[in-house]
């Protein structure tokens, strides 16, 4: 299975947007323009101007060792050290290099403290907002950030020679001033309360990045292996042949007394493997050949898991719990292409998946069923619409279906008594022929005798293979009539390929977001829709979904952010673009026992990058 991260953060390093940018996070506005050193969605920030550390950092963790991991998503190989554009595959961890002006925290869902910035103005108008660099900024090479780097990056991101999502996020900001050599505003075409998070989030890197000895630029997108200027507190040491990459701790980060930064990248060195496929990278880590598994396999988890270093204690297994919205996962469907294109069709496909046989047989019981955009958050949407949901629905009727003003929509089940496969397939049969489609000469077709056939496109690596689970949801459509073909490509091609849109229906997971914002105008968009390399996969353009977008973007209130995000569910389930998968509320981590991480857990986090951000080796007994 693919993971779908947005284009632009699949591109962007994780560091730069933990709570703070993909989360899409919006603010209350102060009511007057003041400097302060962090900004929140909603009230206060947890930790007072005077913090030391973050609660879920250990600030007296040892520091040293090489913490070696793994391929961290489904990459084989990598092609550049640009995470920034569209072509390529960037190496993992570059994220290790790039600073923003803010960053977030892992307890909160919504606050943005200062990093390169050490003070924030928000207007009185909300139409722009002012950051103070932090004098003791630097570059890897030595420089001083200053806003015209801030400015250039900005720029840098919004032009065509960036991935095409930068300037969706990033659309309405204007524009970037530079006020003094530290001091650079940003202006927003429209006040909404995540335009000052954006702004902060915005990845800094130097203006001499891709510049030649002469003093000519190679163009942005052409940046490949010259090595990345940030203020992040690794360097690239070491790469090779495109599959193993090495970051050392830059021995003059300027960051180490920064609250935001104690505690945190305690690891001298960072090393990653690439492997070439899921098999051989598990059995690399039974070997002993790197330090830490996070398993999205469950059958892994139970069956292969196991033997003579997890019987010794050297590798240990654990579940750690997180109050991460789980994301949409599932078969998602390109309505470009006209077999998709009514949603009656989509429907009866989602009535073809039996989860509770998959999750029975093939995964242990260890998952439950994805039942929303917003699944394991207050953001789903359930039972009817609230007032506050019409509010923003009844207006746009005539342009929705008339489903979507009752029930929200429940995922078919076939746990007896009284559901049954049998009974949803009959429900799908009619639901097709109402669509047109009928059985005859063998084969479901459509009014012009064509016979109603798809591919399922998925990669190659990474051990999580949805072909087992494809098999399954084939034999349930050929009692349909249905043909569905499962074909695998390498890793890169299929970023190709989705990125063109090339495809019938792929397997995918959209990553989570705590406060919904402008990644979901890229998701769902009509604009998005017919943009390349956006993250729009299943072609969703409706006039409908944009208004309600603009309302989630816009939103002035939890309570206006809660209603809007339940209507933008509501009618995207009921638009059946996905046959949504599963998901779990813990991450599984194998790793070895002289690896050491603090008492208390972030709320909302990644594993991998929890790990790499907070843990440590253990001291060496003596």
């Amino acid at each position: 299975m693919t993971t779908r991260i947005p284009t632009a953060s699949r591109r962007i390093p994780h560091v730069l947007f933990a709570s703070a940018f993909i989360g899409a996070i919006g603010m209350v506005l102060p009511h007057a323009s003041f400097a302060v050193y962090a900004i929140a969605q909603y009230g206060e920030p947890k930790y007072p101007p005077d913090f030391r550390h973050f609660d879920y950092v250990n600030p007296d963790a040892p520091r040293g060792g090489t913490l070696v991991l793994a391929n961290p998503n489904r990459l084989t190989s990598f092609d550049k050290f640009n995470p920034f554009t569209l072509r390529g595959n960037p190496a993992p961890g570059l994220g290790f290099m790039f600073e923003s002006l803010t960053t977030g925290s892992l307890d909160e869902m919504s606050t943005a403290y200062g990093l390169l910035a050490d003070d924030i103005r928000v207007a009185d108008d909300g139409l722009s907002t002012t950051f103070h660099i932090n004098p003791k900024a630097r570059f890897s090479n030595g420089d001083p950030v200053t806003a015209d780097d801030v400015k250039f990056s900005f720029e840098t991101l919004k032009s065509p020679k960036a991935a095409p999502q930068y300037a969706v996020y990033f659309g309405q900001i204007a524009r970037a001033v530079v006020v003094d050599p530290l001091t650079i505003r940003f202006e927003f075409k429209q006040r909404t309360r995540e335009m000052p998070l954006l702004a902060g989030g915005i990845p800094v890197f130097s203006r001499k990045w891709g510049m030649k000895p002469d003093g000519t630029r190679i163009d942005f997108d052409q940046i490949a292996f010259q090595k990345p200027i940030g203020s992040g507190p690794y360097l690239i040491e070491r790469y090779d042949n495109g599959r193993t990459i090495t970051y050392k701790r830059n021995p003059e980060y300027w960051g180490n007394q920064l609250p935001v930064r104690v505690g945190t990248y305690n690891f001298e060195r960072i090393d990653y493997k690439l492997y070439s496929d899921g098999v051989a990278r598990l059995e690399a880590f039974k070997a002993g050949e790197y330090d830490v598994l996070v398993e999205n396999v469950a059958r892994n988890w139970v069956r292969r898991d196991i033997g003579k270093r997890f019987d010794s204690g050297e590798l240990i297994k654990r579940e750690f719990p997180h109050h991460n919205g789980s994301g949409m996962q599932g078969f998602f469907m390109n309505v470009r292409r006209p077999i998709f294109q009514d949603v009656r069709v989509r429907q009866a496909l989602d009535l073809a998946l039996d989860f509770e046989w998959l999750n029975r047989q093939l995964f242990f019981s260890q998952y439950k069923r994805t039942d929303s955009f917003f699944v394991n958050t207050d953001l789903q949407a359930r039972g009817k619409p609230s007032d506050g949901e019409l509010a923003l629905l009844s207006p746009l009727r005539s342009q929705l279906d008339p489903s979507v003003f009752g029930e929200m929509v429940q995922q078919p089940r076939t746990a007896p008594p009284p559901d049954s496969l049998r009974a949803n397939l009959i429900k799908a049969r009619q639901l097709l022929a109402d669509a047109g489609w009928t059985y005859r000469d063998g084969a479901l077709r459509n009014a012009k005798g064509e016979p109603f056939v798809f591919e399922i496109l998925d990669d190659t690596g990474g051990g999580a293979s949805m072909e087992p689970v494809a098999a399954a949801f084939a034999r349930n459509l050929q009692k349909l009539g249905i043909a569905c073909n499962f074909r695998t490509v390498d890793y890169a091609l299929i970023q190709k390929r989705l990125d063109a849109f090339d495809f019938d229906m792929t397997s995918v997971r959209m990553p989570d977001v705590q406060v919904p914002g402008t990644e979901q105008v890229s998701r769902f968009g009509s604009k998005s829709a017919d943009e390349q390399g956006s993250d729009n996969l299943s072609g969703v353009k409706s006039p409908a979904v944009d208004k309600i977008l603009q309302a989630v973007v816009s939103a002035e209130t939890r309570e206006q952010l809660v209603d809007a995000t339940h209507a933008l569910d509501r009618v995207l389930m009921h638009g059946y673009y996905v046959v949504p998968h599963w998901y779990s509320a813990t991450h599984r981590v194998a790793y070895r026992n002289t690896l050491g991480f603090p008492s208390t857990l972030p709320l909302y986090y990644t594993a991998e990058d929890w790990i790499t951000s907070t843990w440590w080796f253990k001291p060496a007994a003596k």
